[in-house]
């Protein structure tokens, strides 16, 4: 069975509250819940760093666990919530779903599930071809480095880098920052203390390779959009209604 995990905080170093960010009348973080509702694969909850986000998600009728704002990173926001939530083991897959994709598509959440179902990976991810020459030398796009399977549709993850990457001839994907773990991936994750290469980069995800973890890589359409920034924020109000 499986559970989507939203995790959320309001110490955003750039842009504070971004949780709470108004999109024409509704904060970010209940439309990110929405979507992953609409996905319909489980139950959805917002592991929230504070309780005002967990009031939020209250008054949308959702549920939240709230989290020690302490913690080092989203994925360890997603351990302790589902740990508390689900102490006995029922669940035995977890989407984290970044709490800053307002538009994230359903199908996408539907689509890392059954990667991490079918492949026997330990992680499941998303990646997108960059449409954007500009976007190759951009070290904000995350570039997925995967050996593709035939067809193209879904592969094994080599490394993740900030840089252009991999050289010569063909595409470059852009790596969406949703991920479907086992539970006991999860777990062994996040005891894991940060990586040389996950330093190097930072990308926590390395962290993972770097212990032979497996990563299965899904290919979709289109990139979600990320709001991390002001300007990001105006844009979002500009695209959703």
């Amino acid at each position: 069975m499986n559970v989507i995990i939203i995790p959320a905080r309001m110490a955003s170093t750039r842009l504070p509250g971004k949780p709470l960010a108004d999109i024409n009348g509704i904060p970010m973080v209940v439309r990110v819940f929405r979507q992953a509702r609409a996905a319909n694969i489980g139950p959805v909850i917002v592991a929230a760093a504070e309780a005002e986000i967990a009031d939020a998600i209250t008054k949308e009728g959702g549920e939240s666990v709230l989290t020690d704002p302490a913690l080092a990173s989203g994925s360890d926001r997603v351990h302790a919530a589902i740990e508390a939530y689900d102490p006995i083991g029922k669940f035995d897959a977890v989407i984290n779903l970044q709490g800053d994709l307002p538009n994230i598509n359903p199908e996408a959440l539907r689509v890392v599930e059954t990667t991490l179902e079918e492949g026997g990976a330990d992680i499941a991810t998303l990646a997108a071809p960059i449409a954007d020459p500009a976007d190759y030398d951009n070290p904000n796009v995350v570039k997925p480095i995967v050996a593709w399977e035939s067809g193209g549709q879904k592969g094994r993850a080599l490394y993740f880098t900030r840089a252009r990457a991999p050289g010569g001839e063909g595409e470059l994907y852009h790596h969406i920052g949703i991920y479907a773990f086992t539970r006991a991936a999860l777990r062994r994750f996040v005891a894991l203390p940060p990586s040389p290469l996950e330093k190097r980069e930072k990308l926590e995800q390395l962290r993972a390779l770097e212990e032979g973890m497996r990563i299965d890589v899904a290919r979709v359409g289109e990139v979600p959009l990320s709001v991390d920034t002001t300007s990001d924020l105006e844009r979002a109000r500009a695209v959703i209604r």
